[in-house]
């Protein structure tokens, strides 16, 4: 036997690639049929349909089953809030508004003297590292809803919209 003849033994035989080729055809071609069916309402759970075959409610339908109707923003008059004497920032510009249900917007309004004690209180007693965290306005935001909640009664106040956050 020659050095070739070793050498053509020792190598398997080459694998085709054709196979893969069209498994990669078919699933691409099977998932965009998919999708088209789908998206198209040729299947009756990509249509807008619910499971019964009716149509989903409009939002105004919602609305006037759950009584609760778009809510009512209450602005937060502007405030500033004086820092610590080891900040570098010695001012907190802070404004916001109140998303609440239409039904308690002059409950909360009359109750704004309350709601900037309780931010003003809460905002001076935050260490100056923790305002000045990049990541602080999610964790401030969530506490000062909170006590905002605990002032005006359960259910009144929505959420806090932080419209202003500036340290000077």
């Amino acid at each position: 036997m020659s050095a070739t003849d070793t050498a053509d033994a020792a190598e398997p035989p080459r694998k085709s690639r054709v196979p893969l080729l069209i498994g990669v055809v078919l699933a691409l071609a099977l998932g965009g049929g998919g999708f088209y069916a789908a998206w198209s309402g040729l299947l009756p759970f990509g249509s807008g349909l619910d499971a019964t075959g009716d149509e989903p409610p409009t939002p105004q339908a919602v609305e006037q089953d759950t009584g609760k109707g778009m809510p009512v923003f209450v602005p937060i008059e502007p405030m500033v809030v004086m820092l610590g004497q080891s900040a570098e920032s010695r001012h907190l510009r802070f404004r916001a508004q109140l998303e609440v249900a239409p039904a308690a917007a002059s409950s909360v309004s009359g109750q704004m003297p309350r709601i900037l004690d309780v931010l003003n209180s809460y905002l001076r007693a935050v260490p100056v590292s923790e305002i000045e965290s990049p990541a602080a306005l999610v964790r401030l935001r969530a506490q000062m809803l909170r006590r905002i909640q605990l002032v005006t009664g359960e259910g009144a106040v929505r959420d806090l919209l932080v419209t202003e956050f500036v340290l000077n």
